[in-house]
């Protein structure tokens, strides 16, 4: 995991299609804790749909995930390991089998079916939940 700043660092390019400033927490607080391990994970899913991912979180502080309804107390966002996602015209079902594909054995995947997002991290223990 590697610290960034959004002031100095916000347009720097972590992969061939995800910037720094994506993963800002939605106070504003500078710096970004952003997992490597995460952004190569959204890379190739960015890869196999050939379409945007769009992050609606990722990195949290403690103060603003403790202000999210449905945030568990010790969430992966606030390790920069996390980010909740959907992609134009993917399922939400659709998204998430392919991401298990990604992490067999290990990680985190909720299905958000109301909201239309999955949420994905890369901790190092096998979680699965649906909401």
């Amino acid at each position: 995991m590697r610290d960034h700043s959004y002031a100095k660092d916000g347009s720097k390019a972590l992969s061939k299609n995800f910037h720094v400033r994506e993963f800002k927490c939605k106070d504003g607080s500078d710096p970004i804790f952003i997992d490597d391990e995460l952004v190569a994970l959204l890379q190739k899913i960015r890869d196999h749909f050939g379409k945007a991912v769009n992050i609606n979180s990722a990195f949290r502080t403690a103060s603003h995930n403790a202000k999210q309804k449905k945030a568990a107390k010790y969430s992966q966002h606030l390790y920069g390991k996390a980010a909740d996602i959907w992609i134009a015209g993917v399922s939400v079902d659709t998204l998430a089998a392919y991401v298990e594909t990604l992490l067999p054995g290990k990680g985190g995947i909720g299905r958000y079916h109301a909201d239309g997002f999955v949420h994905v991290d890369v901790r190092e223990v096998k979680s699965r939940w649906v909401m």
